[in-house]
């Protein structure tokens, strides 16, 4: 098995276990906030991940890069000056970030947000920035090394910590208001990163090969045009991510300004928008882990490749990836859409935001797509494209809930119609740009047969959903029918060989199997 196939396996594996812990989280968050509180959170969280962004400066991306590359021709001390350059520049960015983050919250809190109380989920949060700023290097290490078993392992780690913290400090904290509890739920967060580097700190340090303590400060004066490959990556990288979470950032600001046009009240506004950001969408995107996963493994996959000439194994690791991406994407977007309200009943004990997920699902095939694609990208210098794409995609879905959101008769989910807006735009246009730099076969039919499995499965579980569900919420009857709408969509897709044989082979419990 390929070390792309196998590191890949390793993060879905992972990335299952960290998606159902996080999701928990979100229940534990929603079960104790409430819906305030997590509008709260939610408001707080993008200012946070913005300046944890321009922290990292694109650098996860560009030292898996780089490594892969240099440890395809076994350079060590370039794998070192990387190391080197990436933490000095990281470190240096959070020691700048952290209290600046604190000096702004006020007015982030008063003027921006228009709700005094984000404040202290803001302040409470930034000590994770220097802790972020040591583990992305490390995990670019390993991901360039395409040993993906150290990080994913930090992941399992972080989450489970956070998730044994959060109702506690929540819980605590309620008591003296909503927004101490938000803060609560913060901290917890800081300390879960604090593990997860921990674990990936002492896996360096038995696993190392470079010694990046000695000649420290020489290797950095060594190392300048290490820096300047590394930016060439990087800061394109950044801009996109930045893009990204810069319109994330100001997501929240457009809409309580919208919703206020509008004539929603302020307090009705943050309730909203919690219901949209913090129980649709952790539900939404809780299939991601598989794009986020496939993406990972496939940066320095494809770098490696890319730097042999290897075009055709370029086109077909991206082929894998975006193969898997739509079949594990279809699923997820038929039972999400047809058990909304059930789903959402059972995991927060209130059907508040189950629209957005009907509004939202079917288009989550294209964010399926979107994040190989990426990935595709950055693998093979086309960073500074995907920032362009990345940009145009936020003003679009900004400039989408600006319109609509303002209307009374679309209101918050105007906010769902902008989200999935510049999500397909993205998708579409990282697709355009990959074309111009590679062979790509589009095989139309098997997009068709997909389309055809996804609509019988959903007719299925439809009926389901009408015949035992409508009148008695069980959640035995609901992950019944979850499980055999999945079955009948896994039926399907091998009478239609979607799925074949020979794919089956690379999972090893059915190998055995097999």
């Amino acid at each position: 098995m390929s070390k792309f196939l196998r590191g890949t396996i390793i993060l879905l594996a992972a990335g299952f276990v960290t998606r159902v812990l996080g999701f928990i989280n979100r229940v534990v968050i929603a079960r104790s906030l409430g819906e305030t509180g997590v509008g709260l959170h939610q408001m707080a969280f993008p200012t946070l991940m913005l300046v944890i962004t321009v922290t990292q400066l694109g650098l996860p991306v560009a030292i898996s890069k780089c490594i892969a590359e240099a440890d395809a021709v076994g350079d060590k001390v370039k794998i070192k000056k990387i190391l080197v350059i990436s933490l000095t520049v990281t470190i240096s960015l959070s020691a700048i970030f952290t209290p600046g983050l604190i000096f702004l919250a006020p007015f982030l809190a008063e003027k921006l947000f228009t709700d005094a109380r984000v404040y202290y989920p803001l302040v409470a949060i930034t000590p994770i920035i220097p802790i972020v700023a040591i583990s992305v290097v490390l995990r670019g290490y390993f991901q360039g090394k395409q040993n993906m078993k150290p990080f994913a392992i930090s992941q399992v780690i972080e989450q489970s910590v956070r998730i044994m913290l959060i109702a506690v400090f929540a819980n605590w904290l309620l008591p003296y208001g909503v927004e101490y509890a938000a803060a609560g739920v913060m901290f917890a967060s800081i300390l879960g990163e604090f593990a997860s580097l921990l674990y990936m700190f002492t896996m360096f340090k038995l696993k190392k090969q470079i010694r990046v303590r000695k000649n420290f400060f020489k290797a950095a004066k060594a190392g300048k045009d290490t820096f300047y490959e590394l930016m060439r990556v990087a800061i394109p990288t950044t801009w996109s991510r930045l893009i990204g979470n810069l319109s994330w950032f100001l997501e929240p600001i457009v809409v309580s300004h919208c919703l206020a046009i509008a004539g929603v009240a302020s307090h009705i506004a943050t309730q909203q928008y919690g219901s949209l950001t913090g129980f649709a969408m952790p539900l939404l995107m809780l299939p991601s882990f598989v794009t986020v996963s496939l993406s990972t493994a496939l940066v320095p996959a494809i770098s490696e490749a890319n730097s042999r000439k290897n075009y055709r194994l370029v086109e077909h690791r991206l082929q894998q990836a975006l193969r898997f991406s739509l079949l594990t994407g279809g699923v997820s977007v038929v039972i999400l859409y047809v058990f909304a309200e059930p789903l959402m009943q059972l995991m927060y004990g209130t059907g508040n935001g189950s629209q957005f997920i009907k509004i939202m699902a079917p288009f989550f095939i294209f964010q399926a797509c979107q994040a190989p694609l990426q990935a595709a990208l950055q693998a093979l210098d086309l960073a500074k494209a995907a920032m362009i794409n990345s940009i145009i995609g936020a003003a679009l879905k900004l400039c989408v809930i600006f319109v609509l959101a303002s209307r009374p008769e679309f209101g918050i989910n105007g906010a769902a119609i902008g989200i999935m807006a510049g999500t397909v735009l993205v998708t579409f246009l990282h697709f355009a740009t990959l074309l111009k730099k590679i062979q790509f076969t589009l095989y139309i039919h098997e997009w068709a047969k997909l389309l055809a499995v996804s609509v019988v499965s959903g007719a299925f579980g439809q009926q389901w959903l009408s015949r035992f569900l409508e009148e008695v919420e069980s959640p035995f009857r609901l992950l019944a029918g979850i499980s055999l709408t999945a079955a009948v969509y896994l039926l399907l897709l091998l009478l239609t060989k979607l799925i074949r044989r020979s794919d089956l082979m690379h999972i090893p419990l059915l190998k055995k199997l097999l």
